[in-house]
């Protein structure tokens, strides 16, 4: 049988695992946006008002060494990126929409929320509506 001290390690050892896959500033956005489907590149960067080209490419990256997106490069002239949520990222879609909805809670017992600030931050709804499988 496990002391409480043990199940406390565990719990917050494999939370802080969660967190360091999708903290950040970025990486909910990230996924937020190949929730909806397949996209480019570009098509990320002006989704995500404010990131770096730079910082895209390095949240890309850690991404897909954390075996989150897939990264697909197609030979042609001029080149062609597309990413896309592997069957393990698409797992964290529940875990994003639960933390939304903790968020909207949150704010309206803080008293805090305000819709048309929310609505403009393009993050009223977590889920997609029209999600590709």
């Amino acid at each position: 049988m496990q002391s409480k001290t043990e199940s406390n390690y565990k719990m917050s050892c494999t939370v802080e695992t969660t967190l360091k896959v999708i903290g950040g500033r970025w990486k909910v956005l990230i996924l937020r946006e190949l929730f909806q489907g397949v996209k480019r590149f570009g098509e990320l960067h002006r989704a995500l008002n404010g990131i770096t080209q730079k910082m895209l490419t390095q949240q890309l990256r850690e991404m897909e060494q954390d075996g989150l997106i897939h990264r697909e490069v197609y030979l042609q002239v001029p080149p062609k990126v597309e990413y896309s949520l592997t069957d393990l990222g698409k797992t964290l879609q529940p875990i994003l929409e639960a933390m939304h909805n903790w968020g909207i809670q949150y704010l309206n017992k803080t008293k805090e929320f305000d819709r048309e600030s929310v609505a403009s931050q393009n993050c009223s709804e977590f889920s997609p509506v029209n999600q590709r499988v």
